[in-house]
């Protein structure tokens, strides 16, 4: 099946080239294909997806860690960056038989992943807490007393 631009054909040069918006569209197309594939990464390791959300208290981040426990994940602090990491392995055996014949499947997988995040003050490694819940590890990180603020309404004034 030939392919078709969808580019209007005032758009194609005289030789049939394509113009600069067609690689444009090309590599939008690639950066869609890419995020369709889920969970792996370009590096063979898996995306982690996580959330971060910010209170006047703390700082929580959740990653979706689907298949992975406590042993599996490591969670560490420098200066005012937290790095989490860790890796999946995964092995799938099946035997049977089949027309008169024995077989036997096994599959093996696995697979890092690593994620850095940089928050705008030093963590205390102390303060931090980190569980793994179904598959989502939750970190919680309480701001230092200095970063805690409280939420304060404006006065809002009519202009003279």
């Amino acid at each position: 099946m030939a392919h078709r631009s969808w580019l209007p054909s005032a758009w194609l040069g005289s030789k049939g080239e394509e113009h600069p918006f067609a690689a444009l569209r090309e590599q939008i197309d690639t950066i869609f294909d890419d995020f369709d594939k889920g969970i792996l990464n370009r590096e063979g390791g898996f995306a982690i997806r996580s959330n971060v959300s910010e209170t006047d208290k703390d700082v929580c981040i959740t990653a979706e860690l689907p298949g992975i426990t406590e042993k599996d994940v490591d969670v560490s602090i420098t200066g005012n960056r937290i790095t989490i990491k860790g890796e999946k392995k995964t092995e799938e055996e099946e035997k049977g038989e089949e027309e008169n014949r024995t077989f036997r499947r096994i599959e093996r997988y696995s697979g890092s992943f690593e994620r850095m995040m940089t928050l705008p003050f030093d963590i205390d490694p102390d303060t931090v807490a980190a569980e793994v819940k179904d598959g989502v590890l939750t970190v919680t990180i309480p701001k230092p007393p200095e970063e805690v603020t409280g939420t304060r309404k404006v006065e809002v004034k009519k202009a003279k």
